[in-house]
């Protein structure tokens, strides 16, 4: 079947409803989890949907059986001729990390998409349009969408962000982007009353077209590299979430982070800045131990008019943080400035923000065996991550660290290694090459280790030498961590990072326990022993 492009910009979600996709021929490409949940929304609404991965198709068997019966046409394997998938097709859907502009997409594929790219270009009329699944979600959503983004901190940010704006029970909150879940499928039930936190990624992000009603930074430094070539394109990528932002809505920055305070002057909608001191006029802050607002005004789609506050503008006293360390105060104070804006209660605020355990493989307490804590920050790939990680922590810690290099400067990290830890246990390609840091920077102790679960073991045993008969078993403020906080990639040794934490909890469960030593310990209070979330150090 040939059928003509479709106008997106005709294309709306009370459209999708009435059929507007009926009988349309959709190709999808990629068959992972973006892949699966655009093929089940497109069936959904009627279309005929081909997909095509370069994976053969048994590989694909468990991709198919997410489908449940429902009907596609697939193309499958390295021999197809991606350009065979959107023959006669009237849309093009894609995964963010499918882009012809990125050098990580498999290169026939970006090779075909991008003639597909110059045909549109060129005013091709039988050329059909490419849009990707966050664009694709953002030009229909029918609610109010906050966007979550940084180079570290946004996972946190953004699960923290649902919570505290899911505490107003007027309104449902979802949550979904780039931390795991494709919320394109959620479309059809959304309504205006909804509020949707949305994590986006330097992948999701330049392939945006629209913004959202909020946007927040975390922090931009440097990540990915490999995909976007200089700093300079990387911070080109992160800005566009503020270029795009709803002028009637707003922008949460960093006023910590200077290349995020920056993104004020844009213009492109008011800002509310918060920083890890007293607060700016409309702004949140710290004062003598508080999280407070001076004067944040309340969206015009809630009304409009100062977000109501406790005496003093207080929210909630910093030491009621379960997430430890001094960048999760700066993500909390993130969240309630969202949720002021959406004019969530401050009491509400205060009990999400209390019950709020933290993101698995985030400075996840994993146990706590004989007096040693077992933390899993297997997304501490970047070396911002890694020195907030070590600063959380007040006990002697034994840094379990090494991977696939990301070719970004660690000079920075070594020093704080030097400082913070008291010994390393290196694994992976990058082992070599951080033992020479890490020993430079006047780390002792270091070792090599061939696996994780030999990385587990070793650094369990220099813990407990750490401990000493002195320390109790119940922990304290010199409690050692066995910390896994890499500062690389983990495609050596893992699929992904969540693989590489799930493995580390799994060695971590293997260690033998005796009756002073208990499993899955909370994470640390903040603002207690071993883990604080005052003001003294750490970045995200």
């Amino acid at each position: 079947m040939t059928a003509s492009p479709l106008d997106l910009e005709a294309l709306t979600v009370d459209a999708v409803r009435a059929g507007a996709l009926r009988g349309q021929p959709v190709t999808v490409l990629g068959f992972a989890r973006t892949g699966i949940a655009l093929a089940r929304f497109f069936v959904d609404a009627g279309a005929e949907v081909t997909v095509y991965d370069q994976r053969p198709a048994e590989a694909l068997s468990a991709s198919i059986a997410t489908l449940e019966g429902r009907h596609v046409r697939l193309l499958a394997g390295p021999d197809i001729d991606p350009g065979t998938a959107w023959r006669g097709a009237a849309l093009v859907t894609t995964s963010p990390s499918i882009n012809p502009d990125f050098p990580t997409t498999e290169p026939v594929l970006r090779a075909a998409l991008g003639g597909l790219v110059e045909r549109r270009r060129a005013g091709d009329a039988k050329a059909p349009p490419i849009i990707s699944e966050p664009d694709l979600f953002l030009r229909l959503c029918p609610a109010p969408t906050v966007g979550i983004t940084g180079t570290k901190g946004k996972t946190t940010t953004s699960a923290l962000t649902y919570a505290l704006v899911a505490a107003d029970p007027s309104h449902r909150a979802l949550l979904g982007g780039n931390m795991g879940r494709p919320i394109v499928e959620a479309l059809p039930e959304l309504t205006a009353g909804d509020r949707v936190v949305y994590e986006l990624s330097e992948l999701q992000l330049p392939t945006l077209s629209r913004g959202t009603t909020v946007a927040v930074y975390t922090n931009v430094t440097a990540d990915h590299l490999d995909r976007h070539g200089s700093l300079e394109s990387y911070r080109r990528v992160k800005r566009r979430l503020a270029e795009l932002v709803d002028p009637e809505g707003a922008l949460v920055l960093n006023a910590d982070d200077p290349v995020v305070t920056a993104y004020a002057g844009l213009g492109t909608a008011r800002s509310v800045l918060y920083r890890l001191q007293r607060p700016m006029l409309g702004g949140v802050g710290i004062v003598d131990g508080w999280i407070v607002g001076a004067g944040v005004q309340r969206l015009p789609l809630v009304g409009g008019g100062a977000a109501a506050v406790g005496p003093g503008g207080r929210i909630l006293p910093i030491d009621e943080l379960v997430i430890p360390g001094r960048h999760n105060v700066s993500n909390a104070m993130a969240a309630v400035s969202v949720a002021l804006l959406f004019g969530v209660a401050p009491d509400a605020i205060r009990s999400a923000a209390a019950r709020f355990r933290g993101v698995e493989h985030r400075l996840e307490t994993v146990a706590v065996i004989a007096g040693v804590r077992f933390v899993n920050d297997s997304q501490g790939t970047q070396p911002d991550a890694v020195i907030a990680a070590l600063r959380a922590f007040e006990g002697p810690i034994v840094l379990i660290a090494g991977g696939r290099d990301k070719g970004i400067d660690l000079t920075e990290l070594a020093s704080v290694v030097g400082e913070r830890a008291a010994a390393a246990v290196l694994i992976g390609e990058s082992g070599p090459d951080l033992e020479r840091l890490f020993g430079g920077a006047g780390l002792a102790r270091i070792e090599r280790a061939d696996s994780l679960d030999a990385a587990v073991e070793r650094a369990a045993a220099i813990a407990a030498e750490l401990r000493g008969p002195a320390t109790p078993a119940g922990g304290g403020a010199s409690e050692p961590v066995v910390l896994l906080s890499p500062a690389a990639a983990s495609f050596d040794m893992f699929a992904d990072y969540e693989a590489r934490g799930r493995a580390f909890k799994a060695a971590v469960g293997r260690l033998p326990r005796d009756g002073a030593g208990r499993a899955g310990g909370p994470p640390a209070r903040a603002g207690g022993a071993p883990a604080r979330a005052g003001l003294d150090g750490g970045a995200s």
